[in-house]
């Protein structure tokens, strides 16, 4: 597969570039209405991406950029069609009282201990770090991205979605309810529950708006708690933003945008503010009985082998490497 060159002589795209973004635009429109089920969101989503792509050269290279995360959201939405637990049994009991034996309290998990002792300014704070668990990593790639730093974007992007889908694999052989289920429903399965915004639900009543009620009301599935992707995203981020401008490095010199020069302190405060905000979404995801402390660490381990299975695996692929190198020179 590869990816045609940019024009550099025309703000228009080319006649191929124009009917392949078309034909797949409205084949993806149409799937979501007949099959999967088309929402607002997905709608602005290509929306945006077609007035991006159509706008301008710079604004095209950016559409194309962003590729990857609308793989992501694709590929995680598309995950209703064949939910998890039509696949494997889930885990409801077992998850749990593994979760009580390594880091219970008095014979129950830290999530039950944080829904009935829990503070407003807890609250406030959970809901802020959780609403950074897809912003930060995209604020972090557009930083790279704009700094001129189009090969380590590129590397945090497709990485990203690689440790999705790492996640999602694990989803489908094991199947696991959150905490929020067992406190709400007990330990049996009802296959088909819908979504709970769960401890967040605090958040929405201190702001009085429903933020998370109206972004948990279309998780495409519960019973998607190990590993907590959650806890993967800004870790990602996090190693992304900290590795040398060296990653990827290919023998094939490709001419770096110029982007915006980094000021100095940014390579230090960018960073730490992922750091923060890495931690206060592993701490919101137990807080909020969104997830055990089995699932944070198991979604940081993924993350590392995500990374991993990119960087030394993939990476080492001809056809990959190819690829990334064509990817990067179309937006660079």
């Amino acid at each position: 597969m590869s990816i045609p060159s940019a024009s550099r002589t025309s703000n228009l795209p080319t006649c191929r570039e124009t009917l392949v973004v078309v034909l797949a635009s409205v084949a993806f429109l149409a799937f979501q209405m007949l099959v999967v089920g088309l929402i607002p969101a997905q709608v602005l989503m290509v929306v945006l991406f077609l007035l991006l792509f159509f706008a301008c050269m710079q604004t095209r290279k950016l559409a194309v950029a962003l590729l990857p995360f609308v793989v992501f959201e694709v590929c995680y939405d598309w995950m209703r069609l064949l939910p998890n637990y039509m696949v494997n049994p889930v885990d409801v009991r077992g998850i749990y009282d593994c979760e009580v034996s390594l880091f219970g309290l008095s014979g129950a998990t830290l999530c039950e201990y944080f829904h009935v002792h829990h503070w407003p300014i807890a609250d406030l704070l959970a809901g802020l770090f959780y609403l950074c668990w897809v912003p930060g990593p995209m604020a972090v790639g557009l930083w790279l991205y704009f700094t001129g730093r189009r090969r380590e974007y590129l590397h945090f992007a497709v990485a990203f979605v690689v440790v999705n889908w790492v996640g999602f694999a694990i989803y489908y052989l094991h199947p696991a309810a959150p905490p929020w289920y067992v406190i709400e429903h007990g330990f049996e399965p009802i296959l088909g529950t819908p979504g709970s915004a769960a401890g967040l639900i605090r958040f929405d009543e201190l702001v009085g708006i429903p933020v998370f009620q109206s972004i948990y009301v279309n998780n495409s599935n519960i019973f998607a708690a190990v590993p907590s992707l959650h806890a993967a995203y800004m870790l990602v981020a996090t190693i992304y933003a900290v590795m040398p401008s060296s990653v990827g490095a290919d023998p094939v010199p490709v001419r770096q945008a110029p982007g915006i020069p980094t000021p100095r302190w940014q390579r230090f405060a960018i960073p730490a503010v992922c750091v923060l905000i890495t931690l206060g979404i592993w701490f919101t995801a137990v807080y909020s009985c969104h997830h055990y402390i089995i699932d944070v660490l198991l979604g940081i381990v993924t993350a590392l082998v995500g990374i991993a299975l990119f960087e030394y695996v993939l990476m080492r692929c001809l056809p990959v490497k190819r690829f990334m190198h064509a990817y990067e020179r179309y937006v660079s």
